[in-house]
């Protein structure tokens, strides 16, 4: 539905149906004395906002008793910003029960493993299993859908608020008989469940259904593929809780598109977001930094993750912040500039709206030291400069709107299923960190100026000619066929240590290791040979390996050795390998090399596709290059990723943003984001 998306949230403040970036905020009006709202909305207008969320957290407000109800304030609100041509992207309110609620039904709220009660007194204390939560939730958005629906301010719904934030996992009793239900829907028979749960073993083998539970708290290691059902399930009670809400507010208003806010970003991994996008109308992410080496390279990674999560169309950046956080050890503020380039990094990956949490900083409570667009020093601030500097480029970028992210040569698989399934206990090895790898190797194509989109299973392969799947452990054997077929019909396949292990069922595929592909790759390795915390290898071609060694025997002479073991157990023996098969051909890392390890081998993976940057050498890690496509043309985003100038020459094109220099050549200051436009082709 982006068509909805651009006819109803993203045209001017004019009523103009023109598409536009949409820019704005959180807004909790509630938190401020009713003299306040007037000046919002003036700031609001000189910023340059468009869309503003709101009644996130206005359950208690709403519904202040069982039966009673008070939408005063609210008809004033949306009345107040319909009148300064801002939108609504109205929240239903049910992220954050209210206190008579948990007072009345204690039982809604989360269990540990441990077995304890996740009490009253934050957000998010609510079971996404309880039929009692449920009642009250809906009542609540039938409520609002039926008060709101012709309200001409309404541009969007907003389904709850980071769903599964904390409380994901649940394991009370509830819980256990829904995952009851949801095992039974699985896999129809006990007898199925005992085979693909490997029940023969601890002597675990069920024969009632009544018996089964979460995987709470145990003397040992609880069954591991019981503990990756739970993950499954525990992912898609929340989506039902979505897809519950969803369906009321399509009812009462078919023609307003639904979304709810994702978590894209850091070890957020407990719902599984590819698999909720088809749920709703456009995606929209949440994304705040974490500092450190790999910053703004994560940022990149997530914004690019939450675009193949959109299958390449337009999503909406619900939330980020305007300087620091308040919930990190360390909040650390922004630099100036660093405003623009972080807002302008997500529309570099698709984001059609912008926007952050939240509009005004909080006077108290648990957020009152996260920044804002209106800070605590007021209007009159670096800060709301910044914020309206932002708002003024974004309205220049109104060509954007619209338009899909442009496929890149490169593509990195990230499955869903394996980061679960391998960060799991009884492991080869506790290091592992799926989602860091992945980003070593995104680090390192940005760091060769080589583009690179983030995919996830079940998207076309085919439009990569390069597909690198780091730490693939779980491998059905459909998907095993995907990458065959990828590679035999001209794709060139990288895969990592610890993949192609084990099925859907978590079981191991027997035969050797890499299992679901091993005939693909053309090795065989018998035994996994994990390095301890701070041990290493050296290869020959001077790389360093990490975390994880394989003793790789090559099966055929169709399979070359791109790289030895110089050092350790394995020395002598392959560690970088390359099999060709049909038109393409498959390769193997068997170790951890790090950004700077996989930046030298890159080249020798790229080289059979003819693959390299698209960028002049002396920008080559210091501008990423990012590229859409629309109607309107093919707009070039290029991100300055240092603290100094830079100069890039060869560009031609319309300079949306930015300036040249008077021999062509495009300057970027630094932290800054010039977007050319070129003809769509």
């Amino acid at each position: 539905m982006i068509s909805t998306l651009q006819s109803r949230m993203l045209r001017g403040a004019d009523g103009d149906a023109a598409p536009r970036l949409a820019y704005g905020a959180d807004y909790n009006p509630e938190q401020w004395p009713r003299d306040v709202w007037e000046e919002d909305v003036r700031l609001m207008q000189e910023a340059g906002v468009t869309v503003v969320s709101v009644g996130i957290f206005s359950w208690a407000r709403i519904q202040p008793g069982p039966d009673t109800w008070d939408f005063g304030w609210l008809d004033e609100v949306m009345d107040l910003l319909h009148a300064g041509g801002i939108g609504v992207d109205l929240a239903t309110a049910t992220a954050s029960p209210p206190p008579w609620l948990t007072t009345a039904h204690p039982e809604i709220l989360p269990v540990t493993a441990n077995g304890e009660t996740l009490w009253p007194g934050a957000r998010q204390h609510w079971r996404p299993t309880s039929p009692v939560f449920r009642e009250h939730a809906l009542r609540l958005v039938r409520e609002i859908a039926g008060r709101y629906k012709d309200h001409p301010a309404l541009v969007a719904w907003h389904v709850s608020n980071e769903l599964g934030c904390h409380n994901v996992y649940d394991y009370s009793d509830d819980a256990a008989r829904a995952f009851r239900l949801w095992l039974r829907a699985r896999y129809g028979t006990l007898d199925a469940l005992n085979h693909a749960w490997g029940t023969a073993f601890w002597s675990q083998r069920y024969s009632d259904w009544e018996q089964i539970l979460p995987p709470r708290l145990a003397a040992s290691h609880p069954n591991p593929t019981q503990q990756l059902d739970f993950k499954r399930f525990s992912s898609d009670a929340l989506k039902d809780h979505l897809v519950a809400e969803r369906e009321i507010l399509r009812e009462i208003t078919p023609g307003v598109p639904v979304t709810t806010n994702f978590m894209v970003m850091g070890g957020t991994k407990g719902m599984n977001y590819p698999d909720w996008a088809g749920e709703i109308d456009f995606v929209s992410n949440d994304h705040y930094v974490h500092p450190g080496p790999q910053d703004r390279d994560e940022l990149s990674f997530s914004a690019n993750l939450v675009s193949g999560i959109a299958s390449g169309r337009p999503w909406f950046l619900m939330e980020h912040s305007t300087s620091a956080v308040n919930w990190q050890s360390v909040n650390v503020a922004k630099r100036p500039g660093d405003l623009a380039r972080d807002s302008l990094l997500h529309v570099a990956h698709g984001a059609d709206a912008v926007c952050f949490f939240q509009w005004r900083q909080s006077a108290a409570g648990a957020e009152k030291y996260h920044s804002a667009m209106v800070p605590h020093a007021g209007a009159d601030s670096d800060l709301f400069r910044a914020v309206a500097d932002l708002g003024a480029k974004l309205k220049a970028l109104a060509p954007v709107a619209g338009s899909e992210r442009e496929a890149a040569a490169v593509g990195i698989l990230y499955d869903w299923e394996s980061w679960w399934a391998s960060e799991q206990d009884s492991h080869p090895t506790s290091l592992l960190d799926y989602r860091q790898e992945a980003l070593d190797w995104y680090s390192a194509l940005l760091a060769l100026g080589v583009r690179a989109d983030l995919v996830t299973t079940g998207a076309d392969l085919s439009r990569h000619q390069v597909l690198v799947a780091p730490v693939l452990h779980m491998v059905p054997a459909g998907l095993a066929k995907d990458l065959t077929r990828y590679a035999e019909q001209g794709g060139h396949l990288v895969i990592t240590y610890f993949s192609g292990v084990v099925d859907e069922n978590d079981h191991v595929w027997l035969g050797g290791y890499p299992g679901a592909l091993r005939d693909l790759l053309g090795i065989r390795i018998e035994e996994f040979g994990p390095l301890l915390a701070g041990e290493s290898v050296e290869l020959d071609d001077s790389t360093r390996g990490t975390l994880w060694t394989d003793r790789i025997t090559v099966a055929d002479g169709a399979t070359d050795v791109l790289a030895h073991y110089r050092s350790g157990v394995h020395a002598g023996r392959p560690a970088v390998t390359r099999r060709s098969t049909g038109d393409g051909s498959a390769s193997y890392v068997s170790t951890r090399l790090g950004v700077d390890g996989l930046r030298s081998l890159l080249p020798r993976l790229l080289e059979p596709a003819g693959v390299s940057s698209e960028l002049p050498s002396q920008a080559r890690g210091s501008v990423e290059l990012t590229v859409r496509r629309g109607p309107e043309g093919r707009f070039l985003f290029l991100v300055n990723r240092t603290d100094e100038t830079v100069r890039v020459p060869g560009f031609d094109g319309e300079v949306l943003l930015g300036a040249r220099d008077a021999e062509g050549s495009l300057v970027l200051g630094p932290r800054e984001v010039v977007v050319l436009r070129r003809p769509a082709v």
